[in-house]
């Protein structure tokens, strides 16, 4: 039977392809799109608008009446500025959808956070079982964490029938940020690897996330649950760098640095930066060195086992999707 779907976030990267996988199989789909917005694709899958934003608490309650689903995948991301920045999107805006919804017929509620909540070190096969940081290395894994946990705080005080998603580094069609950037790293040959690349990436591609957003809608076991997400393989560094590479036609990155010294620089470059309160963040950062330098493995048994999840997409594949939309762009 069909079913309204509230999904946020519906004009960017993720969103898009959870909208389009839900109107493929016939739901209703309605999200919050700001003035400016390319809701072109959106209005083509025939989805409802609801014009607004995260922190405006007359469009989040327009957008939630009778919705039968919550997905929430909007959010702001990056790596840098004032984490009450962060905050004001990725934690007050979700309490004012969770209030909205909060006593409805509401049959779930997915939070799409990210598996930058654990600590920022080496992981070798972490679960869900690991203790999240109270204090993290920028605002977005900071009021990711703080989202989480207010989530999670619906769900036993009030009931909301939440379950928390967390994906690795998503990659795929329609990432205008992340894809397009490192491609451009890699034109100016400004990528270097740290420990040679050798150590894992937690690669989620689109697909196999929204696979898991699906399952999670479907399964009542997923109440009250949080899962990690990833693509299920290891992918080095360098096998992910090169397959970016290779694909959008760039050279291959050469450099190598230890990680101590990377982690040097970052500080170094991060307080410069703070000091002169820029606006914008250097070229090194403790986020940069997390995906670039610091070994990021993470199980998803618990999903496979309780959420029935099994990646239908490898990294080859995904990747050779990605940067062939990548590749299809009039501009680069």
């Amino acid at each position: 039977m069909p079913r309204l779907f509230l999904v946020t976030g519906a004009t960017g990267f993720v969103g898009s392809h959870v909208a389009e996988a839900l109107v493929a199989r016939g739901d209703s789909v309605r999200t919050i799109a700001r003035a400016g917005s390319d809701i072109a694709l959106l209005e083509k899958l025939g989805v409802t608008i609801v014009r607004g934003d995260l922190t405006d608490p007359a469009a989040i309650r327009e957008a939630a009446a009778g919705a039968d689903v919550v997905i929430h995948c909007g959010a702001k991301v990056g790596d840098w500025g004032p984490v009450d920045e962060y905050r004001k999107v990725n934690v007050e805006g979700l309490r004012l959808l969770l209030d909205a919804v909060t006593g409805t017929r509401l049959q779930r509620f997915v939070l799409v956070s990210s598996l930058g909540v654990y600590a920022a070190r080496h992981h070798y096969g972490t679960d869900e079982t690991e203790p999240l940081p109270d204090n993290h290395i920028d605002g977005y894994t900071q009021s990711k964490v703080e989202a989480e946990r207010l989530a999670l705080e619906y769900h036993r005080k009030q009931n909301v029938p939440v379950t928390v998603l967390r994906p690795g580094f998503i990659y795929g069609a329609r990432d205008r940020s992340v894809l397009p950037r490192i491609v451009t790293r890699l034109k100016e040959r400004s990528v270097i690897y740290i420990a040679r690349g050798r150590y894992a990436l937690n690669t989620t591609y689109v697909a196999n996330l929204v696979d898991a957003i699906l399952l999670a809608v479907g399964n009542p076991e997923a109440v009250g649950e949080v899962f990690n997400i990833t693509d299920g393989e290891f992918v080095s560094k360098r096998r992910f760098f090169e397959a970016v590479a290779d694909g959008a036609g760039v050279p291959r990155a050469r450099g190598t640095v230890p990680v101590w010294l990377a982690r040097f620089v970052a500080n170094w470059r991060e307080s410069v930066f703070r000091r002169k309160n820029k606006p914008h963040p250097p070229r090194a950062t403790q986020a940069q060195l997390k995906f670039a330098g610091l070994n990021l493995d993470f199980s998803i048994a618990k999903a496979r086992t309780k959420l029935g999840y099994s990646p239908r997409v490898s990294f080859d594949d995904g990747m050779a999707h990605a940067v062939e939309w990548y590749r299809s762009l009039p501009t680069k």
